[in-house]
């Protein structure tokens, strides 16, 4: 790749996307495609969940879906919303969603797509009836299997190394879309009013230190010996750390990395393989993390260092500032592995 380009603030996310493929011998235009319908499905969702309560799709359906989660009407749009997006511009060969039990495989005649797309498309949604702030989560593998024929489970089943891309979008005061690639971290702010992502956060990276940690302390009787004392310290008052937990993810660490700290939803000894998800939670975000300086771990190794054994494979997390996550995954080493 050539020397990576500069952006401004207010440089338009079509823009940033040219710019960056021309700087990259080889692009095709393709991995643009695919940005815009990311894009354009958080456009769609974004207005949705601002009229939400107006259109009556607070609540549930009733029904579960394959984490054994309550479904709200909102998850179903948004997942809706992302498998039409991504359907049908020839870009996309298989979407992983938590939503889908199986994998999605885009119709015979689109099999050339050449990319993978794992989603959370509504991260945080039990939120959604008391205002609280939601996202979605992507993250992007370039197939291995050859193009022109369908997509195998080798595609997606592999290690967080092998991502090409991965971000968020997260639905709060406004709508940001934070974006990592090789070339950084930026972040996107949507004007509703144009209809247009603009360059509002370029060249993120994650702050020094640790003014915040984000911990869910009502799981605190179930945590092994290492998690309980990493917290004990962190507490300290010389740490200056301020305690602060959402309950979404995307918005607990969307905050952690523009001003700093540590996330932590460590296995427990009633999840002892953890709650979140590995393929469209962990990994993109802890791309996201690394690509911006930061780190991302289990709590022994490293999340992008893992592989996916199966579309729905849980994981504890700690993510957040690299110095912080380090200090933390050494004292969680320490402990037994849980079982």
């Amino acid at each position: 790749m050539s020397a990576t380009p500069q952006f401004e603030e207010g440089t338009t996310l079509d823009r940033y996307l040219i710019q960056t493929m021309r700087s990259s011998p080889g692009a095709t235009g393709n991995f643009i495609d695919l940005i815009q319908s990311i894009a354009l499905a958080g456009k769609l969702i974004s207005s949705r969940v601002n009229r939400a309560g107006l259109l009556g799709m607070f609540g549930g359906t009733g029904e579960t879906n394959v984490q054994g989660e309550f479904v709200q009407k909102l998850d179903v749009y948004a997942n809706t919303t992302f498998l039409r997006a991504l359907e049908h511009r020839g870009h996309t060969c298989m979407i992983v969603s938590e939503e889908n039990e199986g994998p999605v495989q885009v119709g015979s005649e689109w099999h050339s797509g050449r990319y993978v797309v794992t989603v959370d498309p509504l991260d945080g949604s039990s939120n959604i009836d008391v205002n609280a702030t939601i996202g979605t989560i992507f993250g992007i593998f370039r197939r291995k299997s050859e193009e022109g024929s369908a997509a195998d489970l080798g595609d997606v089943l592999r290690s967080g190394r092998d991502l090409v891309a991965a971000g968020y979008l997260i639905y709060g005061s406004g709508t940001v879309m934070v974006l990592a690639m090789d070339n950084g971290v930026h972040g996107f702010t949507l004007d509703p009013q144009v209809g247009e992502f603009f360059l509002s956060h370029p060249n993120i990276r994650v702050p020094d230190g640790c003014p915040i940690f984000s911990v869910n302390e009502a799981n605190a009787s179930r945590w092994q010996p290492g998690v309980t004392e990493f917290v004990r310290r962190v507490k300290e008052p010389v740490r200056k750390s301020s305690g602060r937990y959402i309950g979404s993810l995307v918005a607990d660490f969307h905050r952690n990395l523009l001003k700093g700290g540590v996330f932590l939803y460590p296995g427990d000894t009633r999840n002892a393989r953890g709650k979140l998800r590995l393929l469209y939670e962990a990994f993109p975000l802890a791309f996201v993390a690394e690509k911006a300086g930061g780190y991302a771990t289990d709590g022994r190794v490293a999340i992008l260092d893992k592989v996916a054994e199966t579309l729905h494979d849980r994981t504890p997390l700690v993510i957040g500032g690299k110095a912080i996550v380090e200090e933390a995954t050494s004292l969680m080493s320490a402990d037994p592995k849980l079982t």
